[in-house]
């Protein structure tokens, strides 16, 4: 029974499925090492047995490593420590409002009346459209309407109807 040696073809796929997986900065790496121990056995600094032996440890660790990192997704929150969300604090019950707003015209009209809705003590946010006429306004606690209505009609718009 004969031993079967791979032939070039055969390594070449196995070659490409690795090196297709590496930077350029990887190959780099392992071509220096294998110059640099080629240059030291030339020179008779190193046993030329030892230097193959260095470069192939050098090469092995540096494809391992760039293998192992390709492995590494940076991104994924999948095993991150999971944050306890639940507080033994009671929960504040926020409210929404919805205003009906006439005169606004742009977008700067929009920051006028979503900062003045915000400056209100109490409002969490404001969702403010020209487009749609509307503020939705989130509380953290109770706002009186006449407070709301006041804050918009002080910038020289018309509150037609507050709902919620």
């Amino acid at each position: 029974m004969a031993l079967r040696i791979p032939v070039q073809k055969d390594i070449g796929e196995y070659e490409e499925k690795i090196v297709g997986k590496m930077s350029l900065r990887t190959l780099a790496c392992v071509s220096l090492g294998f110059g640099s121990a080629v240059g030291a056995a030339a020179f008779g600094v190193v046993n030329p047995s030892m230097a193959a032996a260095a470069m192939s440890l050098s090469s092995f660790c540096v494809v391992s490593n760039a293998l192992r990192l390709n492995l590494f997704k940076l991104h994924d929150a999948g095993k991150d420590k999971k944050i306890n969300r639940h507080s033994k604090h009671k929960e504040e019950t926020t409210m929404v409002k919805t205003m009906k707003i006439e005169g606004m015209m742009c977008g700067h009209c929009e920051a006028a009346v979503k900062k003045a809705l915000e400056a209100i003590d109490g409002v969490a946010s404001a969702e403010v459209s020209h487009t749609d006429g509307t503020a939705v306004v989130t509380l953290s606690r109770p706002v009186e309407n006449a407070v709301l209505r006041k804050a918009v009609e002080d910038k020289d718009y018309t509150v037609t109807n507050i709902e919620g």
